[in-house]
């Protein structure tokens, strides 16, 4: 008996000792890189505080908020975990960069042609510009501010909502704006996975001038002698290439951690990818495909054009004036990821998939883009996924199986981690953006529930 025990408490402290290891192994790399990776872009491209970042930002993992943390003068940030220290380098009009596999001075030395600088916007009329109308008087503005009352309002220390910018806009006027300490019409706030249906509008674009279609095979040199040349661009917009990913951010050995962590290469690394189901079949929502996506936009517009075409054929349009989106080491923008913003903007690009693709008479995204944007992805169920886009269509059989039953069918919406949101809902002529820092959730059906409520005609 002695023995059987002793042999189970070996056996029990080898199982330890091995799960010990496994964290000491793959977590420091994955808390250190993304330390350094949001410390950098908090501050330098937002201009947020160290410490705000810290009590924010830093809470999604445990541990993560004791990372040290050392801020240089030459725009640096490393941030080091037990045994592991990571850097991350910030570019002016490019963002920030995690080191991974080449130095910094090779990334520094890259070249890059970015387009000027727009005039301001500070004379200009809404929507291009920022000067507002007033709110139309059959607004119930009452209604208005007890709702945005309540998206700031924190009732519960433990879960704070750390609310950071709301913005509302019906029929084409914002009748609703707050935001938080310290921030304004001015502060880039990220977007997360929003920059996901970023990528889907400079697809667009590339298809209205006939350069990519989406029925085709993608183009990825790596998939052309094999069986992923049968997977089509539709169906990495649609998040069902039928790769092998997985999405799990608190996985540190995952496909995520992988990409984001340790891949100068981002797309490149996804595109290494097996096949393991049949394209089209199955649903897997991936930022790995949407940096497959990016780096095909990339090798379509060409070497000299690439840093500019977001800006002048997307963002400059329509007033997008303070984006940035931030490139890999590589030179590809993360699209899946890595775009900032002001409030006012993402409500802009709302606005432009609302007015169906049209701003101010130009038609900036196809014909039907919009269209085939929010009609469900075969493989998603429940009618929740479009292209590059979240949708409430629901199952076409019974209306109320859908993401959102107390919201309408035709809402659609951008969405990031922490509870980032572009909701567009074309029944109501609405779009509500809703930023923030929440990592227990934030209840968008109360907010647009509640702007709802005081429209015309919802009283």
């Amino acid at each position: 008996m002695k023995k059987f025990f002793k042999i189970i408490l070996m056996v029990l402290l080898e199982t330890i000792l091995i799960g010990l290891g496994y964290i000491l192994i793959t977590f420091p790399p994955v808390l250190s890189g993304m330390a350094a990776k949001t410390m950098c872009s908090c501050i330098f491209v937002m201009g947020r505080d160290q410490q705000s970042v810290i009590d924010k930002e830093f809470q999604v993992f445990p541990g993560m908020s004791s990372t040290s943390i050392e801020i240089t003068s030459d725009s640096t940030v490393t941030a080091t975990v037990f045994w592991k220290s990571s850097k991350a380098i910030f570019r002016k009009g490019l963002g920030c960069i995690l080191l991974a596999e080449q130095s910094e001075e090779d990334i520094r030395a890259q070249r890059v042609i970015l387009p000027p600088l727009p005039a301001s916007q500070d004379t200009i009329a809404w929507p291009l510009g920022e000067v507002l109308d007033s709110v139309p008087g059959n607004i119930k503005q009452d209604l208005i501010e007890q709702t945005l009352d309540e998206a700031f309002e924190e009732s519960d220390p433990e879960r704070p909502l750390n609310t950071h910018a709301v913005v509302v806009v019906y029929d084409g006027r914002i009748i609703g704006e707050r935001y938080a300490e310290g921030l304004d019409k001015n502060s880039r706030i990220m977007g997360w996975s929003m920059t996901k249906s970023i990528t889907n509008a400079l697809v667009g674009i590339l298809v209205k001038e006939g350069k990519l279609d989406v029925n085709k095979s993608a183009p990825v040199a790596e998939w052309r002698e094999d069986d992923r040349n049968k997977i089509t661009l539709n169906h990495l917009l649609q998040a069902s290439s039928g790769l092998e990913w997985s999405e799990s951010y608190f996985a540190p050995a995952g496909s995520f951690h992988e990409m984001f962590i340790k891949s100068d290469d981002k797309g490149g690394y996804a595109a290494t990818k097996a096949l393991v189901h049949e394209p089209g079949t199955f649903f897997q929502y991936s930022s790995g495909t949407t940096n497959i996506i990016s780096k095909i936009i990339r090798q379509t517009v060409g070497a000299d054009e690439y840093y500019k075409f977001p800006s002048e054929k997307l963002f400059y349009k329509i007033g997008m004036n303070h984006m940035i989106m931030e490139p890999d080491a590589s030179g590809t923008y993360v699209g899946s990821s890595y775009g900032y913003a002001t409030a006012r903007d993402w409500a802009r690009f709302g606005l432009l998939y609302l007015n169906d693709g049209v701003w101010n008479g130009e038609t900036i995204l196809p014909t039907g883009w919009v269209k085939y944007t929010v009609t469900p992805a075969p493989a998603a169920g429940l009618g929740r996924y479009g292209a590059q886009w979240w949708l409430n269509a629901g199952d076409p059989n019974n209306s109320q199986l859908r993401k959102y039953p107390d919201l309408p069918a035709d809402a659609y919406w951008a969405d990031g981690f922490e509870e980032q949101y572009v909701m567009v809902i074309p029944s109501k002529k609405l779009v509500v953006v809703r930023l923030g820092v929440s990592h227990h959730g934030a209840d968008i059906v109360k907010l647009v529930n509640g702007v709802i409520a005081a429209l015309p005609g919802n009283r």
